[in-house]
């Protein structure tokens, strides 16, 4: 299956790299301009309590590891979802062009609950790029489910992998647990 990485337009107001000296070369941390971090923050206010409190433990303790942070700086992507813009993500794959990037229809997804007990990560790089690397976001959400216990990563999904997808349990009723 494909990544949702093909559906998030990533934050276009890159902020320069802050450097940092690993065996004795020079390698840049990723950072977020003023503007990344005001979106970061309104975008963790439209989660559910607990998904937000796992989230910046999380985001603390890769931010607090040398290695992790030299690799990326994890940035949510999406998080409430408006039920036209789940529509129009719908139809990808389906009419429109692109990959198939989710199967809930408008009004379906946890994302288009707010407070949402969904939210979509992918990391941005020194370079300004973002990246969906399934092997950060294995890394992130082995720190996502630490955090908290509710937490569920769709790349452990067993069929559709939505790797950047994270949402916690909740007691909802409506098809499967995927949002």
């Amino acid at each position: 299956m494909t990544s949702i990485s093909h559906i998030v337009t990533p934050d276009h107001l890159l902020a320069p790299a802050a450097p940092s000296v690993v065996a004795g070369r020079q390698r840049m941390i990723p950072v977020l301009s003023a503007a990344q971090e005001q979106r970061q923050t309104v975008r963790l206010r439209q989660a559910v309590p607990s998904l937000a409190g796992a989230y910046s433990q999380a985001l603390r303790r890769w931010l607090g590891d040398p290695v992790l942070r030299l690799a990326g700086r994890p940035i949510i992507t999406e998080c409430y979802r408006s039920p036209e813009r789940q529509e129009e993500l719908y139809r990808q794959g389906r009419g429109r062009p692109g990959p198939i990037v989710t199967y809930k229809r408008g009004g379906e997804s946890k994302h288009n609950y707010s407070p949402t007990p969904a939210l979509d990560v992918a990391f941005q790089l020194a370079d300004g790029s973002v990246s969906w690397s399934g092997l950060l976001l294995s890394k992130f959400a082995r720190l996502m489910k630490y955090a908290d216990a509710r937490v569920v990563w769709g790349g452990d999904w067993p069929s559709f992998k939505d790797r950047p997808h994270f949402e916690v349990l909740t007691g909802w009723k409506g098809g499967d647990e995927r949002g």
